[in-house]
């Protein structure tokens, strides 16, 4: 028989016994719980908001339109004064330019009729201004219909304007078609002068390179650019403009930048708050297009670059101005570094600032400009010179 197996000697270790060292391990003890807290007393049903906070009457509070109270109200006065100046019946030139020069508020939606008036556009006698709008709308019109025609469509016209005549012969005739003949001037091939052909393939030239031209001008703003009708309409307006104006000055015709002096007129023009001039926005911004390029159209004369009247002419005032107004920029650019100040100033004066600067910031420069706007443009020279004072 087998006999009975003694317990191991390991189930007879005292560690069975022990109490555990973990406390995560030991069993719950016999103890009675404590007894619960009682519920915290509920917040009162309405409490009372703290009081505010006393105001400091040595802080300013801003105003609504974010801008500080004094030049709020600086602003606000200055609008007061304009739309006093623009309502009386005969327009004191003298005080809006005045007013312009310290910068038309924003928002104020009177940038279009100031600039028309200080461009000469709007005569000073506000009953005049119905009849000058309609009388100079309606010769862009013209314009339109008589510059913008390709040679076929006038071909087509002057055809038509003797068919009268043609039809008379063919009456008369043994039943024979009466042969027609192609003069010089309508021949596709002519070279002489008065063909409309050979004028037409030469505008050609011009028209593709305003068409480039158009289509860099400030691709940054949906205004000018983009795939939006509205853009394209814009684009397709500072097109014929430009091509227009090139036709009726052959002298200076078209000369690359023209475009960049066009977009500020044309986009204040167009964004008039009056519907219906924003509706003939073309035709105002050519003719006060005109007016500007007249005061220093000799600069884009390449003929009067070295006459007094042309560039280099200008660019010599602009350095004088610079060294009274800061001789030592002055002295840096033109001797230390011998910098030529055609480099720097030829497009700020050709360009009236347009490329210096933001578009926003460049109307309000325009503002001041157009305000002191002068033939010779003297006046450009030194606006040219102050902004050197930012550096």
């Amino acid at each position: 028989m087998m006999g009975k197996k003694g317990v191991p000697d390991w189930l007879n270790s005292p560690l069975w016994s022990s109490h555990p060292s973990d406390v995560r391990y030991a069993t719950k003890s016999t103890s009675p719980d404590p007894p619960p807290r009682p519920p915290p007393p509920p917040p009162p049903s309405d409490p009372s908001p703290p009081p505010p906070p006393l105001p400091d009457p040595t802080r300013e509070e801003p105003s609504p339109s974010g801008v500080p109270p004094e030049e709020d109200s600086l602003q606000s006065q200055l609008l007061t004064e304009f739309k006093l100046t623009l309502s009386k019946k005969v327009v004191n030139l003298g005080e809006l330019r005045r007013l312009t020069c310290q910068g038309i508020p924003d928002g104020a939606a009177i940038r279009p009729t100031v600039w028309k008036l200080l461009l000469g556009y709007l005569p000073h006698d506000r009953t005049l201004w119905a009849h000058e709008l309609d009388k100079r709308r309606s010769q862009y019109k013209a314009f339109k219909d008589e510059l913008l025609l390709n040679p076929s469509e006038i071909t087509r016209r002057l055809e038509e304007s003797a068919g009268s005549k043609t039809e008379e012969m063919n009456c008369k005739g043994s039943g024979l078609l009466q042969r027609s003949e192609i003069t010089d001037g309508e021949h596709p091939l002519s070279l002489g002068k008065t063909s409309i052909w050979n004028q037409y393939f030469q505008d050609t030239e011009i028209i593709e390179q305003i068409d480039r031209d158009v289509k860099r001008t400030h691709p940054d703003m949906q205004f000018f650019s983009g795939d939006s009708s509205f853009a394209k309409s814009n684009q397709e307006a500072l097109r014929r403009i430009l091509t227009i104006f090139a036709k009726l000055n052959p002298g200076i015709r078209y000369v690359q930048g023209m475009n960049e002096v066009l977009a500020p007129l044309f986009y204040v023009f167009r964004n008039d708050p009056d519907e219906n001039n924003a509706a003939y926005a073309e035709a105002d911004t050519f003719f006060c297009f005109v007016e500007l390029l007249s005061g220093f159209r000799d600069n884009f004369c390449k003929q009067l670059d070295n006459s007094v009247v042309g560039i280099r002419s200008t660019i010599a005032k602009l350095s004088q101005l610079l060294k009274r107004h800061d001789e030592e920029l002055w002295r840096h650019l033109e001797v230390t570094t011998k910098v030529n100040p055609q480099f720097y100033a030829f497009r700020w004066i050709t360009l009236l600032l347009t490329q210096e600067f933001s578009f926003t910031d460049c109307l309000l420069i325009w503002d001041t400009l157009l305000g002191n706007l002068t033939t010779d443009m003297l006046c450009h020279a030194d606006t040219c010179s102050k902004t050197s004072l930012s550096r």
